[in-house]
């Protein structure tokens, strides 16, 4: 680990929300990183973040990516990316565990390209999910 990934105590103690989420393997690139930013996906402290907002440790980020919720806690900054166990060590993970794959699997899911659904296939399902008035 090169001297400039890490910010020792002596050093800067802040880095971009946007490189920070992409040093710790939270994204595959930067730009998709600052993308996630800019489109409101990452929150730092509850507050929507931009690419250039600053974390520091303690901070809390919230990042939304593929329908998952990641919580995570800064434990160290560090600009430059990094091999995946280092990465672990400047984070401290509270993400609330995924759901079970039962339930998963009982969720009704339409095929992809088939479009809105119409007026009785919408009735067959608040009927199948018992949300009907009748």
């Amino acid at each position: 680990m090169s001297p400039a990934a890490t910010a020792p105590s002596h050093g800067p103690n802040q880095a971009r929300v946007d490189s920070w989420v992409w040093a710790v393997r939270l994204f595959k690139t930067r730009s998709a990183a600052a993308a996630a930013c800019r489109g409101g996906h990452v929150r730092v402290n509850g507050a929507t973040a931009k690419p250039a907002q600053p974390v520091r440790p303690g901070d809390e980020v919230r990042v939304r990516s593929g329908g998952v919720e990641r919580i995570v806690i800064v434990e160290r900054v560090i600009t430059k990316r990094v091999g995946a166990p280092i990465a672990a060590q400047c984070l401290i993970d509270r993400s609330p565990p995924p759901p079970p794959k039962e339930i998963l699997a009982s969720l009704p899911k339409r095929d992809r390209g088939t479009g809105r659904p119409t007026k009785r296939e919408r009735r067959e399902t608040d009927r199948l999910l018992g949300r009907t008035d009748d």
